[in-house]
């Protein structure tokens, strides 16, 4: 029988815009919805800093360009973007990362003739997806396969299969998978392997159940567990 958890995923799956919303700001939103050259460099970029801050570091570069023409960005020499992430704050590692979106822009010009869409365009699986994400430098396994999940779940770009997708553990999917599966507590291997588990189909999909979960009712204190819809399968609360 499928996990209630599998179930919710599902049906906000079903009702998920195809506009994603990575900020509060809506300029912001809109820029990294209808770029994807700047969603890729987003990605890139969210390492060890709070995300809304690692999506808007492409928008900041557009505006102290003048542009986010690809050609011109692959015309700015390294030098320049260490100065620019500096000077900006844009990143806790600006010397760092100003490198990997340096690296980003060149690869996504030399190796997808600077449209970053063609990465998903070809109805690759989702291992191909991912593993075209970590060829960029600075990409490890999390943002590899969170990159693919927000193209998958968020824009519904359509692949041959979503088997390698996984969860991205953040608070709400460790706190309710660490609650629901190991009685409080669990490692990200741990959880990714039980995500996996009860749906190797789409891993991932369950990021969309945990988050619902742990706003409204899965908090790390005072969660309410009695009112919780998944509570009957839930280790931590029987």
């Amino acid at each position: 029988m499928d996990s209630e958890l599998v179930k919710i995923a599902e049906k906000h799956y079903e009702g998920t815009d195809t506009f994603c919303e990575f900020t509060a700001d809506a300029r912001l939103n809109i820029f990294l919805n209808e770029n994807p050259n700047a969603f890729v460099l987003g990605c890139i970029m969210d390492k060890q800093i709070a995300a809304p801050r690692a999506w808007a570091i492409p928008y900041k570069i557009s505006k102290e360009l003048g542009t986010f023409d690809i050609d011109v960005l692959a015309d700015v020499s390294v030098e320049k973007y260490k100065k620019m992430f500096d000077e900006g704050k844009y990143h806790r590692f600006n010397n760092q990362c100003a490198e990997f979106f340096y690296e980003g822009v060149q690869k996504i010009k030399n190796d997808y003739e600077g449209d970053a869409s063609k990465i998903w365009a070809d109805n690759p699986s989702s291992k191909e997806v991912v593993k075209r994400f970590r060829e960029f430098k600075g990409v490890g396994p999390s943002i590899s396969s969170m990159a693919a999940n927000i193209l998958a779940r968020n824009f519904k770009i359509p692949m041959s299969d979503y088997s390698s997708i996984d969860v991205s553990p953040d608070i709400h999917v460790t706190t309710v998978m660490g609650r629901m599966f190991f009685n409080g507590s669990a490692n990200k291997e741990e959880i990714v392997e039980k995500a996996r588990e009860i749906n190797p189909e789409f891993p991932g999909i369950i990021d969309l159940a945990c988050r619902f979960i742990g706003i409204d009712y899965c908090r790390p204190t005072d969660p309410e567990c009695y009112h919780c819809p998944v509570n009957k399968e839930c280790s931590y609360y029987k």
